[in-house]
């Protein structure tokens, strides 16, 4: 192939409890899915990428990686670390010359099995009234599609970003501009 010039990093798991129900097995689990990954995806990308004459790397991480949600502890500290890793990454790539931009999409709650699972656990009306409370949390009235990610992906993936690198794209339907 042509060489790699485009790294999307966007595994990622959820942990929902107390901090004191909190294990360090499982507080560690989400942080080598969420920031480890992160971390090899960038450390075995940018060389390659710096070699094939540039390119874009994308992390996701999330609207909890910008604030803090209760029971929320690893994913928040997780997200919060893919945040400050981008910009690291991109200083780096910056300073180097590597001609590898690095950014973040930050999504707000998406319509996605890791959601369906958040409020699986209840019967039907239960998890109807579950998902109305996440719509209502959004100011935009509804919960985010995984095109609303994709849209934002391509754009950091695509030339007409080339002038962006160490941000964030917040994807979140307004929730974080509510305070």
């Amino acid at each position: 192939f042509g060489g790699l010039h485009i790294l999307l990093n966007g595994a990622g798991i959820e942990l929902v409890a107390k901090i004191v129900d909190t294990s360090l097995a499982d507080f560690q689990k989400v942080m080598a899915v969420n920031l480890d990954g992160v971390f090899l995806g960038i450390k075995h990308a940018m060389p390659a990428m710096r070699d094939s004459g540039g390119g874009s790397i994308i992390n996701i991480s999330s609207i909890a990686g910008l604030r803090g949600y209760m029971r929320q502890i690893a994913y928040c500290g997780s997200k919060g670390g893919v945040c400050l890793m981008t910009k690291a990454a991109a200083m780096e790539a910056a300073h180097y010359g590597y001609n590898v931009r690095v950014n973040s999409v930050h999504p707000g709650t998406i319509e996605t099995p890791m959601v369906e699972a958040l409020v699986a656990h209840r019967d039907a009306a239960g998890q109807k009234a579950a998902m109305e409370k996440m719509r209502q949390m959004h100011p935009i009235g509804r919960l985010g599609q995984p095109i609303d990610i994709a849209n934002a992906i391509l754009f950091l993936a695509s030339d007409a970003s080339s002038f962006m690198t160490g941000t964030e794209i917040v994807v979140d339907g307004g929730i974080t501009a509510t305070g």
